[in-house]
């Protein structure tokens, strides 16, 4: 396993997203309500940037709403902006089709640094 130290906390205010270089690949970092999570920047469907897409919530209408049209989790859904393909932020699943799944990475403050682990080792690129 790696873990790539990825910045200072305060880098990542709730609500806000970005995304960082480790090694390899791009992976976007979200906080959500003080919950720091982290997805690759890669759409499953195409190769899109998924990371550069914009975040949303999800619409919802079932018995637990009274039948009527419901906006929950927002933004906690990230959008592809190539095709609009829509993930969950918090466990990678996608809401139009279980073909689809990003994974997720863990992501810790330590000692007000924000690290990222990975359960494969990724090259670091000298630059």
């Amino acid at each position: 396993m790696a873990v790539y130290e990825v910045g200072p906390v305060e880098d990542f205010p709730v609500g806000s997203h970005r995304v960082v270089n480790l090694g390899k690949i791009e992976v976007g970092v979200y906080n959500l309500d003080g919950s720091l999570h982290a997805l690759p920047n890669f759409c499953p469907h195409q190769q899109g940037p998924l990371c550069a897409g914009n975040t949303a919530g999800e619409w919802n209408c079932s018995i637990k709403t009274g039948w009527l049209t419901h906006y929950d989790r927002p933004g906690e859904i990230v959008v592809c902006p190539w095709h609009g393909i829509e993930f969950d932020i918090t466990d990678g699943h996608c809401l139009s089709s279980p073909r689809y799944k990003v994974r997720t990475y863990s992501v810790n403050v330590v000692e007000g640094k924000v690290t990222i682990s990975t359960d494969r080792a990724v090259a670091s690129s000298k630059e």
